[in-house]
């Protein structure tokens, strides 16, 4: 028995020496796992805020980029409003001019005016020359818009 025992014993040795051996090498190899994570965790860790930081910016370029777009769309209705206004202003000085002419025509007199159109009225002073003599008209014509 003692020949058995003993080859029992070295068979249980080897097992001891081969169970040692795979533990190391497991060990081994979850300490290579525990390292390669601890390697992207940092290289993360790293490059995380760069990349907050280039989403911030871009929102805040799309952010100025709007704005620039609101601040000119308003500009552009102001400045159609304020056009069209005027546009209405002239003609309506050209329906006033046209019909000074044709009653300086027909009635043989003489139509002298002038007037001066500002933000919020429009001053206007006529003479007019019949027979009898001058009349003299002033008159402060406020505009209709609304600020």
């Amino acid at each position: 028995m003692s020949k058995k025992n003993q080859e029992l014993s070295e068979k249980d040795q080897v097992v001891k020496i081969q169970a040692w051996w795979r533990g190391t090498l497991v060990r081994r190899s979850l300490l290579h796992a525990a390292l390669s994570a601890w390697i992207i965790q940092c290289w993360w860790r790293l490059i995380l805020p760069k990349i907050m930081e280039k989403r911030r910016q871009s929102m805040l370029d799309t952010f100025q980029q709007e704005q620039w777009a609101v601040v000119r769309l308003q500009s552009w209705i102001r400045m159609w409003r304020i056009r069209r206004r005027y546009c209405r202003l002239l003609k309506a000085v050209r329906t006033i001019q046209s019909h000074w002419r044709c009653h300086t025509c027909s009635s043989r007199g003489v139509i002298k005016g002038q007037y001066r159109i500002s933000t919020s009225q429009m001053h206007l002073e006529l003479e007019v020359l019949l027979g009898s003599g001058p009349y003299i008209v002033t008159e402060c014509i406020p505009l209709p818009i609304k600020q």
